[in-house]
């Protein structure tokens, strides 16, 4: 299916307006009253809801091998998730998992 330029423009608008409508619908009309506590609780889940979000599609279908997955790429989020559970600190969970990662590339390289 292709589209005009006036209809990728009307796209664009249309979404563009509807982002705004959204986020103005949080931070514009109530964003001068203090949230109920519930909601602040439920906020705090949110990046933990979003970062697996767009990581697992990395892990499970990676780009580098047209969507197959990878063992070296299970290992490391693996290592990730453990280094995370084991020392509760995001950075050293990143720095491990991405040295896992290319130390496991970097031998299947080899061989």
């Amino acid at each position: 299916m292709t589209y005009s330029t006036v209809q990728i423009w009307g796209i664009i608008a249309a979404l563009a307006v509807g982002t705004f409508l959204i986020r103005f619908s949080f931070l514009g009309l109530i964003g001068d009253r203090p949230m109920p506590p519930i909601v602040l609780r439920l906020l705090r889940f949110t990046p933990v809801a979003v970062l697996p979000g767009m990581v697992a599609p990395l892990v499970l279908w990676p780009a580098a091998t047209d969507g197959d997955p990878d063992p070296v790429r299970l290992v490391a989020a693996a290592a990730t998730l453990a280094i995370g559970i084991w020392s509760k600190n995001v950075l050293w969970s990143m720095i491990g998992g991405a040295a896992t990662l290319y130390a496991g590339l970097a031998l299947t390289a080899l061989f």
